[in-house]
């Protein structure tokens, strides 16, 4: 079949050969352009919910971008195309980059920069025909990507100096005067227009055209046209103007000599010192590399590089700059901003501008006194010239704008704590935020400092991987002789000494210190906020959990957030959730321990728990039946909390927050909060009971078993007691939970509450089943199905009874009570039961010796826990199934399924492989 490609560059298309592929409406066009956007790069299923819908995706967005994948890729597979593969966090498109049209017109301006004035013609011609329209038609309105119109002019502005440099004259003033007459702001295309009339031999209506701009830009902009443009007036004007080809060196010569005062016009070199090596930072080293050579073929460039403070970006940038010197002739030159200095105001625009002009040459009598002053002399000496201008440590985009050049010549690069979003908005900047280094370049950077140790990884780890922090801790080991690498490790394994331990002696710099530059320089509410999330445990923080914390709405609470991550003291790993960095949570634990104080901080925990109450027992009830009398409901307001409209999205919540509940508990018990510690516990036992974790889920009732004791309270010690029996029912744990179960059993007399009763009765029964006493068993279940105060209970004890009757080896009443309990799984809806009793009478039917109803009901059951990512349910389904196979003498399946449930076992029942991998033994 005819090769796939792709149209972005028009209204968004596929192709296969020269044959348009209907793909869909608005939804589906945006999904395939942000997908061939970033061709073989994972584009994550945040970054595209947020694409196509904004800051207001409906609950249903993830189940739309899904369907919208299976809909591409079913698209794909028909006219033979690439494979969108699943790629977590999200999707990725596996085509080669020549395939879509963006990325073809990138390569052709590439290939243009290192040709011949009439290859290059070709090149960017061929390059401008691949638009066919406005870029990116036909998707939602929120998809924006205006990278591909600075990427359409860029091309057009090569192409029609390709063509000057070739005599094409008449052409291009035919092709640029409506251009220009549109828009007379465009300075670059003005200047083509110029030249093209200038060498076609009309230099009166070059000089009009120049007073039309002129006039346009002081009515609009109130400043005269940009120091390139007033150059190449005055060669008009005096008629001196050379060709094209010849001018860029002619006009940088005479900057030099006018600036330096002699014939020689040596480069500028005003770069600091550098470190030795660089220890990682590949990718980001290759992106201002290629940022250089788009500077090359004439494309204005601007890079910020920012991060949190101590990740190096500094070092990065003046290390790169070393590297990449000898491609900028005319030299470079360098500012620290001060933006962040603990000890030091930032530098003021004047001050950096006379710094500039110092080093352009300029006498110090000859510094204008007004700033715009010199910023008009500083923009008309490096005009033209070919120039790398390193701005350090800026504090915000307004400090930077008066020393960016005036032409595509230059090449700026920015670094900085804030993410300085206006100079994107304003100047196109281009952004790449600073992370932490890899494991090993975070060894390597101790190493240099150190020498080799074998406790250097943990010291990495222990440092966070944070550059700042991993030379300070490779300093102190070097600087002493007596100071090991275990007496290190141990004293920043512990995190109330860790950050003192990143500290030098006999210097105020440190990791610490670091962080509170950054913190005292945030505005007043976002401080405020900064300082409010040091009282909240977890690991992370969402907008709907920091509103509860902060008493604020979830709107005001998401742009706090969102502020704090622009100042890199944050990151958003994904939609709404927000993670500091290890070092900064430790800061941030100190700085509240500091100056909030003991009332504000337990009201900051209070609201923490209670909102983990709420919603997690909103997220329960999605997941199936409530047993136990504890609710909710009416703490929160629904809209501070998440809408979790259904199973699945209760379970990603859950799956999501889980560290933060067991950091809420902890923080809680130590608190003394035993009664919400122990309600909380329970809320999270339903989570539990459908993706069982033996560790975490052990950690949490035993938690809450305590809490209930410690509070004195009957009615959380019989819940609690059963969630822990029922741990150690679904493990097979020595004992079966009976002590639990028969202790939660006699305080239940305690309570007037027949599901409690019930429940003990119901949790009774299956331990005395589990240790053999089936008479007992079945006698105690009988009672629960008797005594059940709701049906939900009914089918409990049903099913439970069907499991003591099998082991009694009643199979005909087993089967009998496991149907009926079925019946009331379905009728309820409860699809996690509806898989364990489905699973059950397999088993049932096998033992039966009915095999064809076995592989029936199995064959049901991983369907519908496939649909639900019921992983755990999957494993034991998996291995019933593969028995069943085995007895049908299907060998080759029964091994098949086996793997897979060992497969799955291995990641959450480990305790429990050990059975399936001896049944697989038997089969090899």
């Amino acid at each position: 079949m005819a090769e796939c490609r792709f149209q972005l560059l028009g209204p968004v298309q596929l192709f296969a050969g020269d044959v348009a592929v209907p793909i869909g409406g608005p939804g589906v066009r945006g999904l395939l352009a942000l997908l061939a956007l970033k061709p073989g790069k994972v584009v994550g299923l945040d970054e595209i919910i947020d694409a196509l819908w904004g800051h207001d995706p409906p609950a249903s967005a993830r189940t739309i971008v899904h369907g919208n994948v299976s809909h591409l890729r079913r698209i794909l597979r028909d006219v033979d195309g690439p494979s969108i593969l699943t790629a977590p966090p999200g999707y990725l498109l596996a085509v080669e980059p020549e395939r879509v049209d963006v990325h073809r017109a990138r390569s052709l301006l590439d290939r243009a920069s290192l040709a011949g004035p009439e290859t290059a013609a070709a090149l960017l011609a061929e390059a401008l025909a691949l638009w066919q329209g406005p870029a990116l038609g036909g998707v939602p309105d929120s998809l924006r990507a205006p990278e591909l119109e600075d990427l359409r002019l860029a091309v057009h502005g090569a192409r029609v100096d390709a063509d000057l440099d070739l005599g094409r004259h008449a052409e291009l003033i035919v092709e640029l005067s409506p251009i220009v007459r549109a828009d007379p702001l465009a300075e670059r295309t003005a200047g083509q227009l110029m030249r093209a009339l200038y060498h076609a031999g009309r230099r009166g209506d070059a000089l009009e055209l120049y007073r039309t701009v002129s006039r346009a830009t002081l009515r609009t902009l109130g400043v005269e046209p940009g120091a390139e443009l007033r150059w190449l007036h005055e060669r008009v004007l005096n008629d001196t103007l050379p060709e094209l080809s010849r001018e860029s060196s002619h006009l940088r010569a005479e900057l030099s000599r006018e600036s330096s005062g002699d014939e020689r016009g040596q480069p500028v070199s005003q770069l600091p010192a550098a470190v030795p090596s660089l220890a990682g930072r590949a990718d980001e080293l290759a992106w201002l590399d290629g940022l250089v050579t788009r500077a090359e073929a004439g494309e204005t460039t601007i890079a910020v590089v920012t991060g949190t403070a101590g990740v190096g970006k500094s070092t990065l940038v003046v290390w790169w700059a070393h590297r990449v010197a000898p491609r900028f002739p005319d030299g470079v030159l360098f500012a620290s901003l001060r933006g962040f200095d603990p000890h030091h105001s930032p530098l003021e625009p004047a001050e950096l501008l006379t710094q500039f002009l110092l080093g352009l040459g300029v006498e110090t009598a000859k510094i204008p006194e007004l700033l715009h002053e010199r910023v008009a002399l500083y923009r008309s000496l490096i005009a033209g010239r070919r120039m790398l201008v390193l701005l350090d440590d800026a504090r915000a985009a307004e400090q930077v704008r008066p020393l960016l050049p005036p032409s595509a010549r230059t090449m700026t690069v920015v670094t900085s704590r804030s993410r300085l979003d206006g100079l994107a908005v304003s100047n196109a900047a281009k952004q790449r935020v600073l992370g932490t280094l890899a494991p090993d370049d975070a060894v390597r950077l101790i190493e240099e400092l150190a020498g080799p140790a074998v406790l250097n990884h943990a010291l990495a780890r222990l440092c966070g991987y944070l550059p700042l922090a991993l030379r300070i801790a490779g300093a102190r080991l070097s600087a002493s002789a007596q100071r090991t690498a275990e007496e290190l490790v141990d004293e920043l394994g512990n995190e109330r000494t860790r950050l003192a331990g990143l500290q030098v002696e006999g210097a105020d710099d440190g990791v610490r210190a670091a962080f509170d530059v950054s913190f005292r320089g945030l505005p007043g509410e976002i401080a405020e906020t900064f300082l409010q999330l040091g009282a909240v445990p977890g690991v992370m923080v969402g907008p709907h959990l920091m509103a509860a914390a902060a008493q604020i709405p979830v709107a005001e609470a998401r742009r706090r957030l969102r502020a704090l991550a622009a100042h890199n003291l944050i990151e958003e790993t994904a939609r709404d959730v927000f993670v500091p960095h290890d070092l900064v949570w430790l800061y941030l634990r100190e700085l509240a321990e500091q100056e909030l104080g003991e009332k504000e901080r337990d009201e900051a925990l209070g609201w923490t728990v209670r909102y983990y109450q709420a919603v997690a027992d909103r997220a329960r009830r999605r997941l199936g039946h409530v047993a136990d009398p504890l609710d909710f409901t009416g703490v929160l307001a629904e809209e501070a909390m998440p809408p979790l409209t259904g199973f699945g999205e209760a379970q990603e919540w859950f799956a999501a927050e889980w560290p933060n509940l067991l950091a809420a508990l902890d923080a809680a018990y130590a608190a003394g909060r035993h009664d919400d510690v122990w309600r909380l516990a329970l809320l999270g036992h339903t989570y539990r009971v459908v993706c069982p974790l033996l560790d975490e889920w052990t950690r949490m009732a035993d938690l809450g078993v305590a809490a209930a004791e410690a509070a004195g309270d009957v009615e959380g010690q019989c819940w609690l007691r059963l969630a822990r029996c029922e741990i150690a029912l679904v493990f097979e744990l020595p004992g079966h939970g009976f002590a639990d179960a028969e202790r939660a059993s006699e305080l239940s007399a305690r309570v007037s509450d027949p599901s409690l009763v019930t429940s003990a009765d119901l949790h009774l029964g299956r331990a005395l089943s589990r240790r053999g006493e089936h008479q007992k068993a079945i006698d105690r279940l009988a009672k629960a199905i008797a005594e059940a105060p709701d049906v939900t209970l009914r089918g409990q004890a049903l099913s439970s009874c069907a499991q003591a009757e099998k082991r009694a080896g009643r199979l005909a009443e087993a089967v009998a009570h496991q149907l009926a309990g079925l019946a009331i799984d379905r009728s309820l809806g409860d699809d996690d039961r509806v898989v364990v009793a489905l699973d059950k009478l397999a088993d049932l039917s096998l033992r039966a010796g009915d095999l064809e109803a076995a592989e029936r009901h199995v064959w049901e059951a991983i369907d519908l826990a496939i649909s639900r990512e019921f992983v755990a349910r999957e494993g034991a389904l998996r291995l019933t199934l593969g028995r069943v196979l085995r007895a049908r003498g299907d060998l080759d399946g029964a091994r098949e399924q086996l793997a897979l449930s060992v497969r799955i076992y291995e990641r959450v029942h480990p305790k429990l492989v050990g059975e399936v991998r001896s049944e697989l033994a038997e089969l090899q």
